[in-house]
């Protein structure tokens, strides 16, 4: 199995993907790059006699088998750029990951993906317009991607799922038996028993999350999308470095949200608009931005017959409501309501009401006043 080849390279100590595509190219095959002698190796621009030695004895220790074997038990895929399920933009980056750690499923309407990326301390209207945003390209057939970590990575996740044929990919920067940050493991375990979507990793099991694994990671999520957003980051923040690598490294276009002038979370998109990023306000603007789409992939019709606008996404999902959005719906009319107001009326917790509050805003029947004041709308009454 081609697979087996392509782990025992992931697994050897000492190359990367760059190194791992020049040993490749060179042997003809990963299975015959497995095979390489010292000497082969020694001959490959970036590895040289000082490393050469080092590399065959780890390629020739790599525990393929057993990695193989937890993999099975964990019910977790391995796919390699020789399989056709790996995602055909992710293969094009300059460092594709040698393997995919997968749990959940790929499918063809993946190809049209786009990455919502932003700061893990994010605000309020942050983590609310992440959730819209991956709502409505949910429902515009779009696949949300993002990093799996805590403030709007997670948002962008859990607006995608809200939408009942929403698909999201989430990138970890640990191995898939290692969630991280561990109270998104509910999360996670939701995108893929329920069929929205995958996590995905390229890192073996067991490894932990690592503070350099993430800006590795970020080359992911940006080449698995055809745009990336971001919402809220500073200008130090790895939702920078995920989208100037989009631009520069992978001729992705880049899309940022404005904020408040106040705000330090804003310094990051302002950046991003005043360097050339397309300034987003709506659904419309990240079609335009893309440009025109595949009809198809493969034999796969696209989902994306043609743009939906944020009013009919709105009417899509307002159609199902869960029984705690009922209840805070009884307890709203068209005059503003303060949050605190909600908890007292209905006993839910605050982390609970706000939830709610999001998605009943992505469900087009309640509207942000002001602040953390909700009111009915009138498509709700």
């Amino acid at each position: 199995m081609a697979i087996e080849h392509w782990l025992r390279l992931a697994m050897t100590d000492g190359i990367g993907p760059i190194l791992i595509r020049r040993i490749i190219d060179a042997c003809g095959s990963a299975e015959s790059a497995c095979a390489a002698s010292a000497g082969m190796l020694n001959s490959i621009d970036g590895i040289g006699s000082s490393k050469s030695a080092s590399i065959r004895r780890s390629m020739g220790e790599a525990k393929v088998d057993q990695e193989l074997k937890r993999c099975a038990d964990l019910g977790i895929r391995l796919i390699c750029p020789d399989d056709e399920e790996f995602p055909a933009l992710l293969k094009e980056i300059p460092d594709p990951p040698a393997v995919l750690y997968v749990q959940g499923s790929l499918q063809p309407r993946d190809l049209n993906a786009i990455a919502i990326v932003g700061s893990r301390k994010c605000s309020f209207y942050g983590r609310e317009q992440s959730e819209r945003f991956a709502a409505l390209l949910a429902g515009a057939g779009f696949t949300v991607v993002s990093g799996g970590a805590r403030g709007i990575d997670s948002a962008a996740h859990r607006g995608a799922i809200a939408h009942p044929q929403g698909r999201t990919i989430a990138v970890l920067g640990s191995g898939l038996d290692v969630p991280y940050p561990p109270e998104n493991e509910p999360l996670f375990r939701q995108i893929v028993e329920t069929d929205h979507g995958a996590i995905v990793s390229e890192y073996p099991l067991g490894t932990p999350p690592l503070r350099d694994n993430f800006p590795r990671r970020n080359r992911i999520v940006s080449g698995l999308s055809r745009g990336v957003l971001v919402i809220e980051a500073d200008t130090r923040s790895g939702a920078l470095i995920t989208a100037r690598q989009a631009n520069e490294d992978h001729s992705r276009t880049v899309f940022a949200l404005p904020g408040r002038v106040d705000n330090a979370l804003s310094d990051g998109p302002h950046q991003l608009i005043r360097d050339g990023a397309v300034l987003t306000r709506n659904l419309e603007d990240i079609l335009e931005g893309l440009g025109p789409l595949p009809h198809s992939v493969g034999e796969a019709p696209m989902l994306i017959e043609s743009a939906q606008t944020e009013q009919t996404v709105a009417k899509t999902q307002a159609t199902i409501l869960t029984d705690r959005q009922k209840l805070i719906l009884d307890h709203l009319d068209g005059d503003a309501i303060h949050v605190d107001a909600l908890i007292e009326r209905t006993s839910l917790g605050a982390s609970e009401i706000l939830q709610e509050l999001t998605l009943l805003t992505l469900k087009g029947v309640v509207r942000r006043v002001e602040g953390q004041t909700f009111a009915r709308t009138q498509a709700a009454s």
